[in-house]
């Protein structure tokens, strides 16, 4: 399998918003499917820096995790203050590939598709996936660099016909209407 994004070193679980209480606890915007790893203790450290590629990352302990509402309230072993946790507002929680959830074999991490090429079903090529907008409903792939600009594209089974890492490639059927007029009749 091809990475075109070679310097990915973590993979986001979530992003700190604000402290929670007096003693360091961390609120956390969820952004993983699997928040009840940290609440297991699954994951015993997190790092937390400003991206999946941001070689400054900090390594920190995972002494506590649980939920509350909507959010993860962490505590880390080396933040005992509100003080301390509000320095780290704005930061990502982040594990590491080895700590990552193993995927199943048609499965992929987000970044490993970001760079590839989009094509139709009909083989008009689109451009490249620039980013993926999770929606509640379904993925929206951000695809840029065609003839037509930006394009925004529903991610879901109906649509992705194949994702190939060899040909790095996506194949994609769109309902009809969704291309510009212009893009389709140039093709035909």
């Amino acid at each position: 399998m091809t990475n075109l994004n070679n310097d990915i070193q973590y993979l986001i679980i979530g992003e700190i918003l604000r402290p929670h209480g007096i003693k360091g606890e961390l609120r956390v915007r969820i952004m993983t499917d699997y928040p009840e790893r940290l609440i297991a203790k699954e994951v015993k450290t997190i790092y937390l820096g400003t991206g999946v590629s941001d070689k400054r990352a900090k390594a920190f302990t995972v002494k506590s995790a649980r939920l509350h509402k909507d959010y993860l309230l962490i505590t880390l072993k080396e933040i005992n203050s509100r003080n301390d946790a509000d320095t780290l507002r704005g930061l990502y929680a982040m594990v590491d590939f080895d700590n990552a959830v193993p995927l199943y074999e048609d499965e992929y991490y987000v970044h490993e598709i970001i760079g590839l090429k989009v094509v139709t079903t009909e083989g008009i090529e689109l451009g490249t996936l620039h980013s993926v907008v999770e929606t509640g409903a379904n993925d929206v792939y951000v695809v840029r660099g065609g003839e037509q600009g930006e394009l925004l594209l529903p991610a879901h089974d109906e649509t992705i016909v194949e994702i190939n890492f060899d040909t790095e490639t996506i194949t994609m059927n769109l309902p009809e209407g969704l291309l510009p007029d212009e893009l389709v009749s140039d093709e035909n």
